[in-house]
């Protein structure tokens, strides 16, 4: 655990000298500017704030797993085993893109009314904020999986592992059966009704999906190792 914490740590101190860091956040931000307005409702924003970090968070796995060079990946491989080394890699990305979803739940709540979609019941603000932070976590979450499952070592080639990265987050937020998808529509309903329920089971199945890649993509990493 100490190991892959470690790692965990090496590979964000690595994302943010390279600032390979910036691209997806104004990729995030220009989305948030797109979608989100002052006065609209509040959980209708945040539905669309967690929505848009899913890609976002995919695309910083990929940044995390593949900025070492060969040389370096396989030092670290050798130190703390290479599953623990590519899972560190995996987390880095995921504990990125959890610092950009909890500023945007920080930003959305301030600009954003606390009133449901009709505006006619008030949204209480601070239950708002808990389930739209539940929302930003099954998407970064599955955001997870998805980058773990469409980089290295599943896919080495460069081309595909970005086009099946890009392909692979249109279905993780379109599928009834996502995790994400299914965090997003909550919501959204709840937006409509105006009444505000934590969306526990999302988080938990997206964890779940999210181990699973992780794990999948850890044992093909010891084995080409």
């Amino acid at each position: 655990m100490r190991a892959t914490l470690a790692l965990t740590l090496y590979h964000l101190a690595l994302l943010a000298r390279s600032q390979r860091w910036a691209a997806p956040l104004l990729l995030y931000a220009g989305l948030l500017a797109v979608g989100v307005r002052a006065g609209q409702p509040l959980l209708d924003s945040l539905g669309f704030a967690a929505a848009v970090l899913l890609p976002t968070t995919a695309w910083l796995v990929r940044i995390c797993v593949t900025a070492e060079p060969a040389a370096a990946r396989h030092c670290a491989a050798a130190a703390a085993g290479p599953s623990r080394a590519h899972l560190a890699g995996v987390a880095a990305g995921g504990t990125a893109a959890s610092a950009y979803g909890c500023a945007a739940v920080a930003v959305v709540t301030g600009v954003s009314a606390p009133r449901s979609t009709d505006g006619g019941v008030a949204v209480p603000v601070w239950p708002a904020v808990g389930a739209g932070l539940c929302g930003v976590l099954a998407c970064v979450l599955t955001g997870v999986a998805v980058g773990a499952l469409c980089n290295r070592p599943l896919i080495r080639s460069r081309g595909y592992a970005v086009g099946a990265t890009l392909l692979g987050t249109v279905p993780a937020l379109a599928l009834g059966a996502s995790p994400a998808n299914a965090a997003v529509s909550g919501l959204a309903r709840a937006s409509a009704h105006g009444e505000v329920h934590l969306p526990w089971a999302p988080p938990l199945a997206a964890l779940a999906l999210a181990a699973a890649a992780a794990g999948a993509a850890c044992a093909v990493a010891a084995r080409r190792s």
